[in-house]
């Protein structure tokens, strides 16, 4: 599993559907509607780094594989959630929502659920 790289957003399904979903302030779903972020995502080993950039803000995430992380949501809330591999894929996991990150051929793909929401991010290596 190879997730090092800079990758650029392309495609989004569902988003404001799932940002409504998990609570986000009405403004925060209007400014990220309108942008396609760039995800920079280091990976050393079982140790990541992930950095979300957009116009208005950058997000930098950190985990290492199954381990407790405190992580960033899409509308700026801290949760603690645990990643782990699978099949190659990055699994994040926590009462509220299940991420799944993964490479299908030049893509990365994520999926994330909340409750009956779920969001699909479509990405390409730069």
């Amino acid at each position: 599993m190879n997730f090092n790289g800079t990758w650029k957003v392309y495609s989004e399904e569902n988003l404001e559907e799932f940002l409504k979903a998990i609570g986000a302030p009405q403004m925060i779903i209007k400014m990220r509607k309108e942008v396609k972020p760039v995800i920079i995502i280091e990976q050393n080993g079982k140790d990541f780094t992930c950095t979300m950039k957009t116009p208005v803000s950058t997000k930098v995430q950190s985990f290492s594989l199954g381990k407790e992380a405190e992580i960033t949501t899409l509308d700026g809330r801290k949760i603690k959630c645990i990643v782990r591999e699978e099949n190659g894929k990055l699994i994040a996991e926590n009462d509220k929502f299940t991420s799944v990150r993964e490479i299908q051929g030049d893509e990365m793909i994520e999926t994330i659920t909340a409750g009956s929401v779920t969001f699909t991010s479509r990405s390409k290596r730069v």
